[in-house]
């Protein structure tokens, strides 16, 4: 089988030679660090999915498509101020941030452009146009040619947006949490604008003809605790507008529509099903507990799932991964799981353990 056939297989629960071998990166730090631990200095993120072994994973598939769903044109990304181990930066969000420049963690916001109705409306509403040209690949008609060709190997992943994680980063955690309560016809304005961009793009690309496999999404919308928004609100504002992507989608037979959600999302999971995305990716198990295998039962086979595979085990001794990897086997083996580490590798996970889960992995998954 191909990566695509194997793909298609292990996404409806059919039979396949293997399961697909995915990853999803690595922070920024790991490979520095593992250079050090014997990783050749060749190695990067570019390349380290082939050095690997692994199949083309969920960044590489959506690389294939190459359009962009959200801001177009992008703001300016640029160094504002050097501050010694800092430097302050303008995003391509146009969101001001303070990054470190050595093993960077999570850049910390520290001035919004976005901070009321005026500024929406001037610097990010026009910048949502679906027609804008920017956001589309100036190799379009060979893109297309890829995606209609019955003979391509690799499954292709449509970009699905952000209904809430984009909004969040432009206006600011904490002042959209204060919208939703004092202005709440703005949001509701935001989430209708984000949504008719993606969907419009959407449909310029599913008007090819071409058979896509899956569509990503992404959100980052909860911590340890829960979700950053209530559930009711979840449900009025969010809800409906998942719903209209997701009757496009399948209109168009893509029927695995994953999103991309990091934290505690139990409460969240049932209305994401309600609006038909239906894979939780990559599955963060946290200290909350999230497993796959309780997913499983609890919500039968209409939940796809990816990742799940607890990068704390990683960082442990190798018993312990032999250990989770032979747990995961039968969801492996059922199907609707593709199983990997639960967010991006970090650098605490020493190589020979990342090499150990390898060989585990391909030894215990490489089955029918």
């Amino acid at each position: 089988m191909n990566e695509r056939e194997r793909f298609i297989a292990a996404m409806h629960y059919q039979p396949r030679d293997r399961s697909p071998l995915w990853d999803f990166g690595f922070w920024e730090d790991t490979l520095p660090v593992w250079h050090e631990q014997g990783l050749p200095a060749h190695i990067d993120r570019l390349n380290s999915e082939v050095y690997f072994g692994m199949d083309s994973g969920p960044e590489t598939c959506a690389d294939l498509v190459g359009v962009e769903a959200g801001l177009a044109p992008k703001f300016e990304e640029k160094v504002i101020e050097d501050l010694g181990e800092d430097r302050l930066l303008q995003q391509e969000d146009g969101v001001r941030v303070l990054r470190r420049k050595r093993f960077p963690s999570i850049p910390q916001p520290q001035q919004h452009l976005c901070v009321d109705r005026a500024s929406w409306r001037k610097h990010y509403k026009p910048r949502l146009d679906p027609a804008n040209p920017a956001r589309y690949p100036a190799d379009w008609d060979a893109r297309v040619r890829y995606w209609t060709d019955p003979q391509r190997d690799l499954p292709l992943v449509l970009p699905g947006g952000s209904l809430y994680g984009w909004i969040r980063n432009w206006v600011g955690m904490e002042n959209l949490a204060l919208v939703l309560y004092d202005d709440p016809a703005w949001f509701e304005e935001m989430v209708e604008t984000v949504a008719d961009c993606i969907i419009g793009t959407l449909t310029r690309i599913l008007a090819t003809g071409a058979q896509f496999e899956a569509c990503g999404m992404w959100e980052d919308m909860a911590y340890n605790a829960g979700p950053l928004i209530s559930p009711r609100h979840f449900a009025q504002y969010l809800v409906p507008h998942y719903r209209r992507i997701s009757d496009l989608l399948h209109k168009h037979g893509v029927d695995v529509v994953w999103i991309d959600c990091d934290g505690n999302i139990e409460k969240l999971i049932p209305l994401w099903l309600e609006a038909g995305v239906n894979c939780m990716f990559p599955l963060e198990i946290g200290t909350w507990g999230a497993d796959p295998v309780r997913y499983r039962r609890e919500y039968g086979k209409d939940l796809l799932i990816m990742g799940g595979f607890d990068k704390h085990i990683l960082a442990r001794s190798q018993t312990e991964i032999a250990a989770e990897v032979h747990r995961l086997s039968p969801l492996v083996e059922e199907g609707g799981y593709i199983g990997f580490c639960d967010h991006r590798v970090p650098p605490d996970v020493p190589y020979a353990n990342y090499l150990f889960y390898l060989e585990t992995v391909r030894r215990e998954w490489g089955k029918n």
